[in-house]
């Protein structure tokens, strides 16, 4: 290899290596986000089959009872 043609070589890795250093974080987002997707949708189709399997509605915990109490009183005191 001639030395023209070693330097040419080093300058297109440069480039290459600056190019997947710019596109790298995007492409880190959208594997996260579609991951963050997946979990949102997995979690959905959940929550829907346990709507589904009970037949009886259920009753809000004892804190959820006090949160709702606690907020209707500032709205009232405020």
């Amino acid at each position: 290899m001639e030395t023209t043609q070693l330097e040419g070589l080093i300058s297109m890795l440069f480039v290459l290596g600056i190019l997947v250093l710019l596109v790298l974080p995007s492409v880190i987002g959208i594997v996260r986000d579609r991951r963050i997707d997946r979990q949102l949708r997995e979690a959905e189709q959940g929550h829907r089959k346990d709507q589904k399997s009970s037949s009886k509605p259920t009753e809000p915990s004892t804190a959820t009872w006090y949160a709702e109490g606690r907020r209707s009183k500032k709205l009232v005191s405020s």
